[in-house]
């Protein structure tokens, strides 16, 4: 991810109850950083007309603090931009991040971590063939739930 799609991504504002994903202003230039860092797997994802449409992370990026995340699975994590939620876009967005770490990584299995509350992120999870296999409570006390796909291979 370049610097200006960083910026244009740390600039979306989710609605509640999802603006437990906004990131807080006061750190834009170390975010900015740290999404820009290679070694910290983010990529852009833009449609044909080469707006900026959604993110992906992969690795240590892609997990929370407080989970058990066992060697041998490949995390992702990502965010689609906050008007294209909740139009049907979800589906589309989760297999387009599984080709892509099937591409990047070729791994057997993919974990995803999701906040509890976001009923709709672990429904697309669950009808792209993840399983939950793990409940824990992350920093401010919430709740997150770690998916796995061990079909991976097969996307």
């Amino acid at each position: 991810m370049n610097e200006a799609d960083a910026r244009e991504v740390l600039a979306w504002i989710y609605e509640p109850p999802y603006d437990f994903y906004n990131p807080e202003p006061a750190g834009l230039e170390k975010n900015v950083d740290l999404v820009t860092d290679r070694q910290n797997m983010y990529y852009a994802l833009r449609n044909e007309s080469g707006e900026l449409i959604a993110y992906y992370c992969f690795g240590r990026e892609a997990q929370i603090d407080g989970g058990d995340y066992a060697p041998g699975a490949v995390d992702i994590g990502g965010g689609l931009r906050p008007d294209l939620t909740g139009n049907g876009f979800g589906p589309t967005f989760i297999q387009v991040g599984l080709d892509f770490a099937s591409i990047l990584f070729g791994p057997n299995t993919i974990r995803a971590t999701v906040a509890a509350f976001n009923l709709r992120a672990l429904k697309m999870c669950e009808n792209a063939g993840f399983e939950s296999e793990q409940r824990f409570r992350g920093a401010k006390d919430i709740e997150f739930v770690i998916l796995t796909n061990r079909d991976a291979s097969a996307t």
